[in-house]
């Protein structure tokens, strides 16, 4: 990669430095690694977890493969949990202790309810697709999983569009977030 594309050019400095985000901007505009580079760059600088939180599996399968594509040269592991795969794979790879956990909010859920996974490493924090999460109805898991996670750490939200509940979450849960808003393509 030569060029970021916009939303990248705005979030990646600012991810960098550990402030929280709000970005808003549609799908396929580069927000994977808009979160994903200062991520794995913090995550090797200051220790801890990511843990991103997506609406739907393929998304999750996705975000994965994009991250393994430019942090497996610097041996970064991820674990999946999402929903329909395998519990006994997620677990041995959350026990392979992942730099970064990508989770659909339910299947997060059942594995915190049970003790197989615990927030406490978690040091930055990525909800992705944060509209599609409230439009499936993950909004009160979302809050319980902001509620549960370490006060000290970086939250990052990206978002086509900003209805109410969702800036009253960011609000919440935030820490003066900045906000970065990419217009489409051809508006």
């Amino acid at each position: 990669f030569t060029e970021p594309t916009p939303i990248q050019h705005q979030v990646i400095p600012a991810a960098l430095e550990g402030k929280d985000v709000v970005g808003i901007a549609q799908t396929g505009t580069g927000k994977t690694l808009a979160f994903g580079v200062p991520m794995i760059q913090r995550l090797a600088q200051h220790k801890g977890q990511g843990l991103i939180i997506l609406p739907t599996r393929e998304l999750a399968l996705q975000v994965d493969e994009v991250l393994r594509q430019i942090g497996g040269p610097l041996g970064l592991r991820t674990a999946v949990l999402i929903g329909g795969a395998s519990m006994g794979l997620q677990i041995r790879q959350l026990h392979a202790n992942p730099h970064v956990v990508i989770a659909t909010p339910g299947r997060l859920a059942d594995h915190l309810k049970q003790k197989l996974y615990s927030l406490e490493r978690v040091t930055v924090i990525v909800l992705d697709e944060a509209d599609r999460m409230f439009d499936i109805g993950f909004l009160p898991e979302i809050k319980r999983i902001l509620a549960a996670a370490p006060r000290e750490r970086q939250t990052m939200l990206f978002s086509a569009t900003m209805p109410p509940e969702i800036a009253k979450l960011a609000a919440g849960h935030m820490k003066m977030p900045l906000r970065i808003e990419v217009a489409p393509a051809g508006t």
